[in-house]
């Protein structure tokens, strides 16, 4: 039986697509690496001189010209940091991509210092100033940018200590990140005579045996176990550091830089918090309650949490199938969207291969305007790899399509860069079960709860544990139990009684890299989601011209704040209200489920 089911999974991940980087460069030793980054050199060391001190003095069409400039530089300084970030992602055990990575880390990090002065002396410009400049049409384009900049004035420090805190990174929160990550790409765990990398020991958490999860999660937990020291030793530093940084800076609480990185405000975000946590008892602890039942448990351990329901013929899908039933579900909804989406297959732009040392999970990358976004998956055939699918391919697109807003304005704020991403995936499930049988439908429907319990209560529950923790870390050193039980307390307070909680879950936080990588980033996922479900509401009820306002959402970049969005959609993220329309969606499931069990 496990031989046929192993035989199934190769067929299903066979001839899985490898990226080409060759559209950033050749390879690491493409002498047009090298040129690139002493032409930056020579550009940045050129532009600071010429302009460093004169920027209140010049005419709006003189200041849209320096602009224009800095993005140009901006776009090839992303170019050569999103190869090495990209190639680094594919095999980050391999010492001599790690060394190019760190090599243009530092390259781009020295040449960007002498950038740092220009977005420092545009926020000392007076408003008044500012703004009289800003009649010039040409510099009126970049208003948003200036806009979302002067956000940071506030809190923003000296050039000198601007430009030695960017210079320092290399070897302080830079270095630490690096660690965390070859560490874990390099952990192998044991499991039933086999030897697994982390990605895909934490696949067999979903296996249909539940021999095979309990062993997993133990294996998991002893292998994290015994690098416990270590990760806590980085989550302590990091959260230091990101202290220190914050008293400088003036910020008022941990999730402060976050949020105004993501353009919301600090109470929007509380009310999305407080909105999901209120709602654990309705969503979450009802959902695993009727789950615990299904599987005949008394109880659920940590490693039932995604466990393959009962008559869930969890079949594995092929590669092209899973290509077919994505661009179907957006070809359906727009075929505008699905031409965008097509080129990502048709060009070697998707790596989904399950190799050694790459990186775990998935993820867009939108490298540069003038390139195209890169995708990564790790697919396993199952069908939470298809919304994987559809979910990347989401933001995909959505780089695509900002693409023209250029370097400095393409980028979308957390908040909102999860909204394609998420529609994606709606679209895509709802695709899917149009077509079921009643039977299939109620699988259906339990998956797709899980996946928003996984989004929404997950990610707040995680954003919860690190509020906890970095406020707590203002004391003193968290030992590495102590932040286990911050870990235990949230999830039991999120899961609910269904759950109990086996001692090695205590250390399953240190698995997560969003804490490393972005701390207070995983918020986003539930606003998304959230958001999406309110505006997939919207598009069921028949708004007129939905699917071009959705484009033009999409074109916008970073142009605008989910205020200006959201508007024409009749939608408005800053009323409490809002949060429940997308929770509720997420009950109406949970309704459907307990009809069905009745």
């Amino acid at each position: 039986m496990k031989s046929a089911m192993n035989d199934a999974a190769a067929t299903a991940t066979h001839a899985l697509p490898a990226w080409d980087l060759s559209d950033l460069y050749a390879s690491a030793d493409d002498p047009a690496v090298s040129a690139d980054l002493a032409r930056a050199e020579q550009t940045a060391k050129r532009f600071a001189q010429g302009h460093g001190g004169t920027l209140p003095t010049l005419s709006g069409a003189a200041l849209a010209a320096v602009i224009a400039e800095y993005e140009r530089i901006q776009e090839v300084l992303g170019r050569i940091a999103s190869y090495a970030q990209l190639l680094f992602a594919g095999d980050s055990t391999d010492p001599v991509i790690g060394r190019f990575y760190q090599t243009v880390n530092e390259r781009v990090t020295a040449i960007s210092s002498d950038l740092i002065f220009f977005p420092l002396e545009l926020n000392r410009i007076d408003d008044a100033l500012l703004e009289a400049k800003l009649a010039d049409p040409a510099l009126a384009r970049y208003r948003p940018w200036l806009r979302d900049l002067r956000v940071f004035r506030p809190h923003q420090l000296s050039d000198e200590l601007e430009k030695l805190n960017h210079e320092r990174d290399l070897t302080a929160n830079a270095a630490w990140v690096r660690l965390f990550d070859e560490t874990v790409a390099a952990m192998r765990i044991g499991l039933n005579g086999e030897t697994l990398t982390v990605s895909d020991t934490l696949n067999r958490l979903s296996d249909r045996d539940r021999s095979v999860r309990e062993a997993a999660g133990k294996a998991i937990g002893a292998a994290f176990g015994d690098n416990i020291r270590l990760f806590s030793l980085i989550t302590n530093t990091l959260a230091k550091d990101k202290e220190i940084e914050d008293t400088w800076r003036h910020y008022p609480r941990p999730g402060s830089l976050r949020n105004r990185a993501n353009m919301v405000e600090d109470e929007v975000v509380d009310a999305l918090a407080t909105a999901v946590r209120q709602s654990y008892p309705r969503l979450s602890h009802r959902y695993y309650r009727m789950k615990a039942k299904w599987l005949g448990l008394s109880k659920l351990q940590h490693w039932d949490r995604n466990a393959p329901l009962p008559n869930d013929d969890d079949r594995l899908i092929a590669w092209p199938d899973a290509t077919k039933q994505v661009l179907g579900a957006y070809r359906a909804f727009s075929p505008e969207l699905a031409k965008v989406g097509q080129d990502f297959f048709d060009k070697p732009w998707i790596d989904a291969r399950l190799t050694p040392g790459k990186s775990g999970g998935a993820f867009a990358h939108p490298t540069v305007p003038s390139v195209h976004p890169y995708l990564l998956l790790n697919y396993h055939g199952k069908t939470r790899d298809v919304m994987t699918l559809a979910h990347e391919l989401g933001h995909g697109v959505h780089q695509v399509l900002a693409g023209p807003q250029g370097a400095l304005m393409s980028h979308t704020p957390l908040t909102l860069a999860e909204t394609a991403s998420v529609f994606g995936e709606m679209l895509t499930f709802r695709s899917l079960l149009d077509t079921a049988t009643p039977g299939q439908r109620r699988i259906m429907l339990a998956a797709k709860t899980e996946d928003m319990l996984n989004t929404v209560v997950r990610q707040v529950a995680f954003y919860q544990f690190e509020t906890l923790l970095h406020d707590e870390r203002r004391s003193g050193e968290l030992l590495p139990e102590r932040i286990g039980e911050l870990w235990m307390q949230v999830q039991a307070e999120s899961l609910g009684p269904a759950f109990e909680f086996t001692p090695e879950y205590s250390v399953f936080w240190s698995y997560v890299p969003h804490f490393i990588h972005s701390p207070f980033y995983v918020y986003a996922y539930a606003f998304g989601d959230c958001l999406v479900n309110a505006l997939y509401a919207v598009f069921q009820s028949g708004h007129l011209g939905f699917q071009a306002k959705y484009l033009d959402m999409l074109r916008a970049g970073g142009t605008k704040r989910h205020r200006e969005l959201l508007a024409p959609f009749g939608l408005d993220a800053s009323d409490p209200a809002f949060w429940n329309k997308g929770l509720d969606v997420i009950s109406g499931f949970i309704d459907e489920l307990e009809a069905s069990d009745a």
